[in-house]
């Protein structure tokens, strides 16, 4: 008799019992719910970057314009990913980001909107890109302003 019991201690059996296992369950989902938000909105975050660096080469692309003919081209509005073209005669084409679209809009001293661009004396740019975080406001560059902004344009 205690031959036997000796030998069922020896032979314990080893592993995980299914308490530990649901522990480990649990800790692991809470680390992937604090995790995966912060995750998708870094990837919004990166879509807005993408915007403003688009935004950026827009704006110096028009004021090289500015400097070459003394007045600003009214680019026509972009869908989303397609190359936003700054010029008419040989104009500059600006490659942007899958999914970025863009508006402009010619500015009057007042910051209100010009439609004649020989009297424009700068302009606002709004970029978007539904992927974003500022995928319904949008970013803008206001040229009289002082750069990317969250203000809209007028």
């Amino acid at each position: 008799m205690l031959a036997r019991i000796r030998k069922a201690a020896q032979e314990k059996d080893s592993g995980f019992t299914l308490i530990e296992l649901l522990v480990v369950m649990i800790i692991i989902g809470i680390l992937a719910a604090i995790a995966i938000p912060v995750f998708l909105n870094q990837r919004k975050k990166a879509v807005d970057t993408s915007v403003k660096s688009d935004l950026r080469s827009i704006a110096n692309e028009m004021e090289t314009y500015y400097t070459d003919n003394q007045a600003y081209y009214q680019p026509a509005t972009t869908t989303a990913g397609v190359s936003v073209s700054i010029g008419a005669t040989s104009p500059t084409s600006v490659k942007v980001s899958s999914g970025n679209y863009f508006t402009f809009k010619l500015l009057k001293a007042d910051g209100t909107v010009e439609t004649t661009a020989a009297n424009a004396t700068g302009y606002c740019i709004t970029g978007q890109n539904a992927k974003g975080d500022k995928a319904v406001a949008g970013l803008y560059y206001n040229s009289q302003g002082g750069g990317i902004t969250t203000t809209a344009c007028p």
